[in-house]
């Protein structure tokens, strides 16, 4: 059915920059199915092994948005983030790589020394503005863009996580990855804030005409705000494969895991980062991938997926937070 907008997705995911191409692989978590006493089969996407700037989910993302950034002439990429934020460490890696300049927008305060993510942007030549507030970072990121168009320069404004249509198409991709790799799973969990992997990732599934459902644990916004730019980014992409219509049913949001809020582990949170180690050798982030894996971890004790099932936890990186 989707035959001719699969072709067209694979045309425009070939258009990338030619940074980390290669499939991640997928690995078996024998010993967590164990320790959480059996359940169904457990797998990982590590898209945290990503070869390049230490990898994670924005590595796809920023290889479509960069190739957008240069077709239309752009000399400096400008997004924003948290002080430790890992698409802004990205954006930064992916401007040096590719003769860019990059402008980061992040509130917070910086950590003296640096650290984490901190000390990479900076490692990466990436101009850092400071504001206080995540209310405030938007608009200091467009009084950026303005500032450098001023001085003669061309840039490129990425929105918060590279949720754009284009950045979330690489996820649709990647789902075409993975279903060459193994039969789609029956359910996928993964980390979500900013929709644009969860988005790529339903899409993907629609494309290859998968029944496979999406479950993005929330690290930080309530699920009817993460639901509402699914809902948008799905069509968004089905239009630019030029799949009309485009939508995948089995999409579900659970915020029931942010506890505290973006960044602030929680008891099941840490369990997870323990466990996930412990067993499978497997790192996690605190602030997002632990979250997520805490959400599976919760279902399968409570016996939401059969034996016979298989569910595969996309990890999306993010483990330079370990190191703040």
């Amino acid at each position: 059915m989707h035959a001719a907008a699969r072709q067209r997705l694979a045309e425009l995911a070939a258009r990338a920059v030619p940074v980390a191409g290669h499939p991640t692989p997928v690995d078996e978590l024998t010993r967590l199915r164990e320790a959480l006493g059996g359940g169904p089969r457990l797998l990982v996407k590590r898209d945290d092994a990503l070869p390049f700037a230490m990898g994670g989910n924005k590595v796809r993302k920023m290889r479509l948005l960069v190739r957008h950034a240069i077709d239309q002439g752009a000399d400096t990429l400008v997004t924003m983030g948290g002080v430790q934020s890992n698409h802004a460490r990205v954006t930064a890696a992916m401007a040096a790589a590719c003769g860019l300049r990059s402008v980061l927008v992040l509130n917070g305060a910086p950590p003296d020394p640096p650290t984490g993510n901190a000390l990479l942007q900076r490692m990466f030549g990436a101009e850092i503005v400071t504001v206080t507030t995540r209310e405030a970072r938007a608009p200091a990121m467009h009084a950026a863009a303005r500032r450098l168009e001023r001085e003669g320069r061309r840039p490129y404004v990425v929105p918060l996580g590279g949720s754009t249509p284009e950045g979330a198409l690489a996820y649709a991709h990647a789902f075409g990855e993975l279903a060459a790799q193994i039969d789609p799973p029956d359910v996928i969990v993964h980390s979500t804030s900013s929709g644009g992997t969860q988005a790529g990732l339903a899409a993907g599934a629609a494309l290859f005409e998968s029944r496979t459902r999406i479950v993005g644990i929330s690290a930080d916004d309530p699920a009817s705000a993460i639901d509402a730019i699914v809902r948008a980014l799905v069509p968004a992409i089905g239009a630019l494969t030029g799949a009309g219509g485009l939508a995948h049913e089995d999409v579900e949001t659970d915020d029931t895991f942010v506890g505290g809020g973006y960044g602030v582990p929680t008891e099941a949170s840490t369990e997870a980062m323990s466990l996930a180690a412990r067993s499978d050798g497997l790192l996690l982030d605190p602030v997002y991938t632990a979250k997520a894996m805490a959400g599976l971890i919760a279902r399968v004790r409570a016996g939401v997926f059969r034996a016979d099932q298989t569910v595969l936890f996309w990890h999306t990186g993010g483990l330079p937070a370990l190191f703040v």
